[in-house]
């Protein structure tokens, strides 16, 4: 049956003759579009590119002054405060990158899923067949959320770390080093799956032009 993320009036088409289990269908009499989740990397891909640029400089600049009062024996709460403000605009760059590319390859799956729709209603078939959502894809949307929560939370601690220090307490100064630390490692984690999410969402890419290689030679097969 359609699942909630297809929102789509389709009945689920049983696994065809000389076609791989893998490649279950959803079958209706007109294309199904993009679902939700492909709408919304058709819309914020670009949004997200931006935003990358944005934080990118910032974090480069903050970078730069920090060396400079390193450099020069500047105040210790200042070195701080821009120890936690570099990478929390550097990761909030790769946050807004990593997801850029996610939802740019939801767009690329929304218009496979689309044109194979609609170039099989060109055809005149009995049934238009949309592969079901596989697993990867649905681990790949999992992992993206997961990877951007994650990122977004030490991003948002830093910000914290910083406005602790800056407003004098001598313990946060203290224990700057070690909020450091233990942010590193968060910022590590979400790095590492927001990649392997990617490699899920490449990974479905390739399951879709399969199948729709297939399905091309079952039109073939119908229209003879």
């Amino acid at each position: 049956m359609t699942t909630t993320l297809d929102r789509a009036p389709a009945a689920e088409k049983p696994h065809v003759h000389g076609r791989p289990d893998e490649f279950v269908a959803l079958g209706s009499d007109h294309s199904l579009g993009e679902n939700l989740p492909q709408r919304l990397g058709r819309r914020l891909w670009l949004p997200m590119l931006l935003m990358a640029l944005m934080a990118f400089p910032v974090g480069v600049v903050l970078g730069a002054v920090r060396g400079d009062e390193i450099a020069t024996g500047g105040n210790a709460d200042t070195i701080a405060v821009l120890g936690h403000l570099e990478p929390a605009f550097i990761f909030l760059g790769f946050a807004s990158v990593f997801g850029a590319i996610s939802f740019a390859i939801a767009r690329i799956l929304g218009a496979f899923r689309k044109g194979g729709g609609e170039v099989q209603e060109a055809a005149g078939v009995r049934e238009v067949q949309t592969l079901r959502m596989p697993w990867t894809a649905k681990a790949f949307i999992a992992g993206m959320m997961m990877a951007m929560m994650t990122l977004l939370a030490a991003v948002v601690l830093h910000f914290v770390a910083a406005a602790a220090v800056a407003g004098g307490s001598a313990s946060t100064l203290a224990d700057s080093e070690q909020w450091a630390i233990w942010l590193e490692g968060a910022r590590r984690i979400g790095v590492a799956v927001y990649l392997f999410s990617i490699l899920l969402g490449l990974a479905s890419i390739v399951t879709v032009l399969r199948f729709q290689s297939v399905r091309i030679g079952e039109l073939a097969a119908e229209r003879s």
